[in-house]
């Protein structure tokens, strides 16, 4: 690959495990339906990880409220304000701390991610993220607008940064959304398509949308980058 001046990450499924903030959500629902509702919380956490793990990956609660026949309208609000309120249980894995720290001192490095912005804030606070990481860019700070594949967040992370779109590589696993503005400021694309990931099983839509290289570990990244 080129050589670079700067790596630019993304956050979920990249830095940690998606899967991992999904459950945490998840448990923080089931506890509050069990003091609201009286449900066990260890069932409806069973419950919502089964519609997740055949495929009911949007729209999870709504799905789990109809099929036990529950007032939709007076649930549903308060579940999400709940899930995504929630105190993040999430952590680093040891590749990605051992990647980081391979990675610091040798390229400066940034972060892009999208969600609703004091989500990822919490994410961010609780990964601890920053020891390594100067330029942390959540999209959603600009607005639900300039979320990927914006070019906005990418904008700002390289002026953050001090470098040109063709001196940054972006590392992220999502290739309907992660990749198309990247590219369009030229920088260079790895995808993450780690076994399990959330969106492992998507292809990019267009040409356009398409990474330059892929890994199935972030162990593999620093290799690659000198390759």
């Amino acid at each position: 690959m080129a050589t670079y001046r700067a790596i630019v990450l993304d956050l979920d499924d990249t830095l940690y495990p998606e899967h991992q903030y999904v459950r945490s959500g998840f448990h923080a629902v089931a506890r509050y339906l069990e003091t609201e509702a009286g449900l066990s919380a260890e069932e409806t956490f069973a419950q919502l990880i089964a519609l997740l793990e055949a495929g009911v990956r949007e729209m999870t609660m709504n799905r789990w409220l109809q099929d036990r026949q529950l007032d939709e309208q007076r649930w549903i609000g308060p579940m999400l304000r709940c899930y995504r309120e929630h105190d993040p249980q999430i952590e680093l894995s040891s590749e990605a701390t051992e990647v980081l720290e391979t990675l610091h001192g040798r390229y400066a490095l940034g972060l892009v991610s999208d969600g609703r912005l004091a989500q990822q804030q919490k994410k961010v606070a609780v990964l601890g993220i920053d020891r390594w990481i100067s330029a942390i860019v959540l999209s959603d700070a600009f607005g639900r607008e300039h979320w990927k594949p914006s070019t906005r967040p990418f904008e700002e992370v390289l002026g953050q940064l001090g470098v040109s779109g063709e001196s940054a590589v972006y590392v992220a696993d999502n290739p309907t959304k992660d990749f198309l503005g990247a590219r369009q400021l030229g920088m260079g694309t790895i995808r993450l398509r780690r076994a399990g990931g959330l969106y492992s099983h998507l292809e990019p839509p267009t040409e356009a949308h398409a990474p330059q290289a892929e890994i199935a570990t972030l162990a593999e990244l620093p290799a690659r980058l000198d390759s």
